[in-house]
């Protein structure tokens, strides 16, 4: 047999392939899941801090905007206030993925969180985004994890 390698036999009009691999070096299996990438996201970790964001003019009061590579939520629920949180939902540590109807929404199980303070008001998500400190410097956006 080989090895570091795939091997064909044709006998008969069949075709058998033959490979070998060492229990140290698993098989690759795509399962279907998103556990695996929930899992990376959530093991990232929070930035670190003062992380430079984005203009502030691109929040819009009564919403927000996620900046996903960077796993941070910045809300704007009344006009000159901002709020910033972790982009990480708290259920199953999927990244949210937009800012609507006065709510940060997980795409993975549906969780809902206020714009105003990071509150669950739909779950599964047991508890709050962590909140962050966000400041306006010159117009752009500034946030430090707590």
């Amino acid at each position: 047999m080989l090895c570091g390698a795939s091997a064909v036999l044709a006998v008969g009009g069949a075709v058998a392939v033959s490979g070998c691999s060492s229990s140290a070096s698993p098989a690759a299996s795509d399962s279907g899941s998103t556990k695996s990438t929930d899992q990376s996201t959530k093991s990232a970790g929070q930035p670190a801090g003062p992380v430079a964001v984005g203009p502030a003019a691109d929040v819009p009061v009564g919403g927000g905007t996620v900046y996903r590579e960077k796993k941070i939520v910045v809300t704007q629920p009344t006009a000159g206030q901002y709020k910033a949180f972790s982009a990480v939902c708290t259920h199953a540590g999927c990244v949210v993925d937009k800012v609507a109807n006065g709510q940060i929404q997980c795409p993975c199980h549906s969780s809902r969180f206020a714009v105003a303070d990071g509150a669950v008001q739909d779950g599964p998500a047991p508890s709050p985004l962590p909140e962050y400190k966000v400041t306006v410097q010159g117009g752009s956006l500034e946030v430090t994890p707590a």
